[in-house]
């Protein structure tokens, strides 16, 4: 049974607790007529599946209250996240369950930093995942066009409480931006391969390829599902691991000429 399946149904007798719990239960009310609470419980072989749903909770509760950090949430917002549904290719209940979560998100008093803290240790070592956490936050807060000061200073609080660097947020800043301004040409243009792959222009052929197989690495979806990513958020893994390879290609043509 899917990660999906198992919270509908609770078969395993406990799903997740803490805020993200809180947040879950009060996301699928509508499924059993009322808010439910999830109690916590114990079981190595359910790791997997529980970091699922903590990754769920996280990833469009915090959306919504990263589209809330300049004080409203604007139609364009609010159709921009339904877009990144849409990319995720959620069926119709995980649609209304992630509309809640957002929307929950935007609510005064959400508990960002206890959120974060424990999708953190639902995720444990798992800092590849984390980062992928980043980069879709970051893709959606981007989709308008732009990062306003406020949604970057979410963002850095975010990326900064899951253990990542200001050099993390910052390459992982340049690789979004850069998939946002490629979009989905095959070819890239060399600056926009090298911000992809997050070297300079003028790096080594052996620290671009050193960059691409630490980023195939660390995009590959198959790894990061095992680890906890959401089968429903596998084409945002397929669709970078996609962009870092078209990137290499634009590098090794340009030095090729």
């Amino acid at each position: 049974m899917s990660w999906w399946g198992t919270l509908i149904g609770g078969t395993l007798g406990f799903i997740l607790g803490g805020p993200l719990g809180a947040l879950l239960g009060g996301a699928l009310g509508s499924f059993s007529g009322g808010a439910r609470s999830f109690n916590a419980g114990t079981g190595a072989d359910n790791g997997v599946e529980q970091a699922q749903m903590a990754f769920f909770a996280a990833t469009f509760s915090v959306m919504g209250h990263v589209a809330k950090a300049d004080g409203r949430v604007s139609r364009e917002e609010i159709r921009l996240a339904n877009r990144v549904m849409d990319q995720f290719g959620l069926n119709a209940a995980q649609r209304d369950a992630a509309q809640n979560l957002f929307n929950e998100g935007k609510e005064r008093g959400f508990p960002l930093d206890d959120v974060v803290d424990q999708l953190r240790a639902e995720c444990g070592r798992a800092v590849n995942l984390l980062r992928m956490f980043v980069e879709v936050q970051f893709q959606a807060a981007l989709a308008d066009g732009g990062i306003d000061v406020q949604e970057r200073r979410v963002l850095q609080r975010v990326a900064a409480r899951l253990g990542l660097s200001a050099a993390d947020f910052d390459a992982i800043e340049r690789m979004v931006r850069s998939g946002a301004s490629a979009g989905s040409a095959d070819a890239p243009s060399y600056e926009q391969a090298c911000e992809t792959l997050g070297i300079s222009a003028d790096a080594s052929e052996e620290e671009a390829k050193r960059a691409y197989r630490r980023l195939m690495s660390r995009h590959h979806p198959d790894k990061l599902a095992a680890k906890g990513l959401p089968e429903e958020m596998m084409r945002a893994a397929t669709e970078r691991t996609r962009q870092i390879k078209a990137a290499w290609e634009a590098v090794k043509a340009a030095r090729a000429a």
